[in-house]
């Protein structure tokens, strides 16, 4: 039997291009889109991704019992990927929106990252959008094929810092430093967005598909 990749829906997201993205690197998985707590549950594997404001991604995951099955999927030791509001969903707390608590899974917090300026002294724009290299500070299944300083795409007003040394994969610089890929055992997730990141993103989401925590 094939196993299941589950992307978890819950309404804040472009669901499609992360699953063309997946269908496109898959072998023999079936993929499947859902907002069903019991069917992320059972899923061989989990992708969790998001866009927008971290207070209607937990308040929303909350109600449906998305975030309890997400934490069993964790503890069941079943690969999961977090993506961008999905990554920083996974750390202790936002920032945004006056202060959100989130699932704990990692230690560290999601900051604004503020007035933010270029090596020339240039302001840089926030939300940071577009294509950035990514630092790899931690050797991992994750990265195979991917070359060191590789570039993702990113789309963010907030980033990942306070993340201990242990946990965090990969590295950004966009006027200050955060955290761009973190690791735990079971869990791998990242900021910038796989879907969007064309070669380097798709063998990332390739790479999910075969990694063996």
């Amino acid at each position: 039997m094939s196993e299941t990749v589950a992307v978890v829906d819950y309404g804040m997201g472009n669901l499609h291009s992360a699953g063309k993205a997946l269908d496109k690197v898959a072998s023999g998985q079936r993929i499947v889109i859902t907002g069903d707590p019991d069917q992320v549950r059972h899923a061989d594997r989990v992708v969790f991704p998001g866009v927008g404001a971290i207070r209607d991604c937990i308040r929303v995951i909350t109600e449906t019992g998305l975030d309890r099955a997400i934490l069993d999927v964790i503890d069941a030791r079943k690969p999961l990927l977090g993506v961008c509001v999905g990554m920083q969903a996974l750390l202790d707390h936002s920032e945004e929106n006056d202060g959100v608590d989130c699932l704990g899974v990692f230690e560290g917090r999601v900051a604004h990252f503020g007035e933010q300026y270029g090596e020339t002294g240039n302001r840089l724009k926030v939300p940071h959008m577009g294509w950035n290299e990514v630092r790899q500070t931690h050797p991992h299944p994750m990265w195979a094929g991917i070359a060191d300083n590789s570039r993702f795409y990113f789309v963010h007003s907030y980033c990942a810092v306070d993340v201990p040394e242990e946990n965090i994969s990969g590295m950004c610089h966009y006027g200050r430093d955060f955290a761009a890929a973190v690791i735990k055992k079971n869990v791998f997730a990242v900021q910038f967005h796989p879907e969007k990141s064309a070669d380097a993103g798709l063998q990332l989401l390739e790479n999910f598909l075969r990694w063996q925590p």
